[in-house]
């Protein structure tokens, strides 16, 4: 049969954007290439097509019998420094990050980036999953109405209205900002204040209206002056002195570090940045198992700390 690999980074980016988890995409994506080959002497038409329709379906079965998955802004309204976590919800309640290099085509990663930024998974995750399939092909993959239309065995006219309804969903949801060039170094040089608990350098990093979370627990937070209360509450010990942050690429279009405590995964750390800012900051409690799709070590790390 055919080689498949060509196909994989495009199928994950889609059974990524269809599920939210990351995890849950790479086995869409294996479980396709395995009903795939099993049934090679069956496959009309392209094989593109072909593919993408079985990941469809498989997809669509594995929403049927889960709940969508959400961010902390989606589920709770914002605490106020030095609130307590309540208790953490399941780890399918939530968005995973994953990898830019799953799922991107390194020739366009810049034009590609928007369509993983977290802000739109989570919208995804409000349309139906016929919905979010129609929208997901033909205005991220810019599939044409009528393959759209086959590949779901319908008609024209039901893609059409499909995406129209989509739309109009989505209209309803915040619209990620936008990338901005210097986003890297805007990080590292929050994290050069942030292991050295320099609140003074790190208050002038921060938007005024940026938020942070920390999945899987509700609690969030909205604006610069709560978020440095926070801070400020925890004490430089609790903060960082006693973590070490290994960088680890991009996720969903931002940077992400690895956060080692005492020498065990800990968090995975994403900060969204916009106009030399960060608007946001999520840390991915309880992540251990995500540590290797971002070639992390997932056992104890005793590396130099990052800065």
């Amino acid at each position: 049969m055919t080689d498949l690999e060509q196909y994989r980074a495009g199928l994950t980016g889609y059974c990524y954007r269809m599920l939210g988890a990351s995890l849950e995409a790479e086995d869409a994506v294996q479980e396709t290439f395995l009903r795939a080959w099993r049934k090679d002497g069956q496959r009309q038409g392209s094989l593109k097509s072909w593919l993408y329709a079985i990941a469809t379906n498989i997809c669509i079965d594995m929403l049927r019998s889960a709940q969508r998955r959400a961010v902390a802004m989606d589920i709770a309204e914002p605490s106020a420094a030095g609130t307590p976590f309540a208790q953490p919800l399941p780890d399918n309640t939530w968005t995973q990050p994953i990898p830019d290099a799953r799922v991107l085509d390194p020739a366009n990663v810049v034009a590609q980036r928007e369509t993983i930024r977290m802000a739109f998974i989570a919208a995804l995750q409000h349309l139906p999953p016929k919905q979010r399939a129609v929208l997901i092909l033909r205005e991220v993959l810019a599939w044409k109405a009528d393959e759209v239309a086959e590949l779901l065995d319908t008609s024209v006219a039901s893609v059409n209205s499909a995406l129209q309804r989509a739309r109009a969903t989505l209209a309803t949801r915040p619209s990620p900002k936008p990338l901005d060039d210097d986003q890297q170094s805007t990080v590292e040089r929050y994290m050069r204040a942030f292991t050295s608990y320099d609140l003074d350098t790190l208050i002038t990093l921060l938007h005024e209206d940026a938020t942070s979370s920390m999945p899987p627990f509700t609690w969030w937070m909205r604006g610069r002056d709560e978020i440095m209360a926070a801070l400020r509450g925890a004490g430089p010990e609790a903060v960082c002195k006693i973590s070490k942050f290994v960088p680890a690429g991009f996720a969903n279009g931002a940077p992400v570090y690895g956060q080692y405590l005492e020498g065990r995964p800990f968090a995975l750390q994403v900060y969204e940045v916009s106009g030399g800012l960060v608007t946001h900051t999520t840390t991915y409690l309880q992540a251990g198992h995500l540590f290797p799709l971002f070639g992390l070590r997932g056992d104890e790390f005793t590396g130099a700390a990052s800065s």
